[in-house]
């Protein structure tokens, strides 16, 4: 890794509006489009509302520590840098290698999601079949599209961080309106009373608590993304105490988002129009909005901001899963020929490449393949917040003096409770019935993920012997050099 904020390698373009928007981008996909009547059939109305919420605190608890760690060590890599520091090579190989298998798993996953809503528009769109993959028929039509998008965000992301945030910008500001249209519309021709007969799944005492848990146990893996900041930290223009207000505002405002748009469907739609809905299209959001005006074509419209959640995930994605291989290359932990950077826009060219490219060929292996590494690719993200969190106490501990731009009060208490909830993420995956539990086909992609880390671990350590995974020990200074007296000063005063 490069050995300081003047000697690095990236140019700092990213503001306080771009890294929002990467970040809130990210968490928000297309599920809100496609899922919530899942939701609400999970857990009823408030079930799914409060189950959000729910899910927030947790997710909130481990961004606390990822809020912290951020602007104490604002490199490229994020995860690899806070879990080098508190863990070693070792420790920091498996964090940066989990997290690298769900930021790829989730970018292969939206080329196939885009077609697929595509599909929803038009339904004669499907053109061309050439085979069946898992029950799923593979048309020409469906991968073409999915290639064609697939080459363009790779373009757009070699083009430099920023050029990413545009879009990013243009498209999460689409996806917000829609969100507003929805809630809006709801407060006006909605009705309460939709809810009263839907609250909560099941009678008695306990179905409120049983309803939101619930729903609040699969939440968390629609919140994966906030950590792409600290991956681009080290091309972010901000003051380093910024940029964990930044990190956790993306959380709040992606529980408030979540959590008004399950209200709003539920308010505008009777639970038998709801069932009815997801016996037709399964798109519940848009039926509600065409339901509100009677007009079936504003259906669309939800559908639509539903594809640019697609491609501000996919965005976000391979802007993180970039930095992060970058950042393992240039440790010499991965072949070094992924820490190229492109000699004008300053951007992890290879590694894109690489990226675009398995996102590219992802639609060849039909859908519901790329459900199964998507499962696996989010019990990666979950490992590696449980050792970002685990990386936070040992920090704390072992280095108490080290300078923390954003330091979180109560530290102990909160990253005690980040690694048990991240744990406990980890294990729904394991625990049968958990609503989460992985299968067999998704642990054996886990499985060979980790095996090729093993082959990489082992070649690059023979080839590189003690110049395996050296990182500069100036990042520390790095951070002195760029915060000003005042900054210094008030440091220990700093709160979440």
């Amino acid at each position: 890794m490069n050995d300081g904020g003047s000697n690095s390698k990236f140019d700092k373009v990213l503001g306080s509006w771009d890294i929002l928007v990467i970040a809130f981008g990210a968490m928000i996909g297309w599920g809100w489009v496609v899922s919530v009547g899942d939701w609400i059939e999970r857990g009823g109305v408030l079930g799914a509302a409060f189950g959000w919420v729910a899910g927030g605190i947790v997710i909130f608890f481990v961004g606390l520590t990822y809020a912290e760690l951020t602007p104490a060590m604002p490199k490229c890599g994020g995860e690899h840098v806070f879990s080098y520091r508190a863990m070693g090579p070792n420790g920091s190989f498996v964090c940066t290698w989990a997290i690298i298998l769900g930021y790829v798993s989730v970018v292969c996953y939206e080329a196939c999601a885009l077609p697929t809503i595509v599909s929803y528009i038009f339904p004669g769109f499907l053109k061309g079949y050439m085979y069946t993959v898992a029950g799923f028929d593979v048309y020409a039509t469906w991968v073409g599209l999915a290639m064609a998008v697939a080459v363009f965000m790779t373009w757009i992301n070699i083009l430099g961080a920023k050029t990413a945030a545009k879009l990013q910008t243009i498209l999460t500001v689409i996806i917000g309106a829609a969100g507003i249209f929805l809630i809006a519309v709801a407060m006006m021709k909605g009705d309460y009373a939709n809810v009263e007969t839907h609250q909560f799944i099941g009678t008695g005492s306990g179905s409120a608590i049983k309803s939101i848990m619930s729903m609040a146990v699969i939440t968390p893996f629609f919140f994966i993304g906030f950590d792409v900041i600290p991956q681009a930290a080290e091309e972010i223009d901000l003051a380093p105490k910024k940029i964990g207000k930044m990190l956790l505002f993306s959380i709040i405002c992606a529980v408030i988002f979540y959590t008004l748009i399950c209200l709003g469907v539920g308010m505008l739609m009777p639970n038998d129009a709801i069932k009815a809905s997801m016996a037709g299209t399964g798109l519940v959001t848009a039926d509600a909005i065409a339901r509100a005006f009677n007009i079936k074509a504003l259906a669309s419209v939800m559908i639509i901001a539903g594809a640019c959640g697609i491609i501000t995930s996919w965005n976000s994605f391979l802007i993180g899963g970039s930095r992060a291989m970058w950042s393992m290359a240039d440790a010499h932990m991965i072949p070094t020929f992924f820490a190229k950077l492109h000699p004008e826009y300053k951007t992890p060219v290879n590694a894109l490449l690489l990226i675009g490219a398995a996102s590219a060929l992802a639609p060849l292996a039909g859908r519901q393949m790329l459900v199964w590494i998507m499962n696996a690719g989010n019990m990666g993200c979950c490992l590696a917040y449980c050792m970002v969190s685990i990386s936070f106490l040992l920090l704390r501990k072992k280095e108490p003096d080290m300078p923390r731009p954003y330091k979180i009060r109560h530290g102990k208490f909160v990253g005690t409770m980040a690694v048990i909830l991240s744990g406990g993420m980890i294990a729904m995956y394991i625990i049968p019935g958990s609503g989460a539990t992985l299968s067999m086909q998704e642990w054996g992609m886990a499985g060979g993920w980790f095996l090729l880390g093993i082959v990489f671990y082992m070649g690059m350590k023979h080839k590189y012997g003690a110049s395996f995974a050296k990182h500069a020990d100036a990042i520390m200074g790095a951070v002195r050099d760029s915060m000003d007296d005042d900054e210094m000063a008030s440091m220990d005063d700093m709160m979440f």
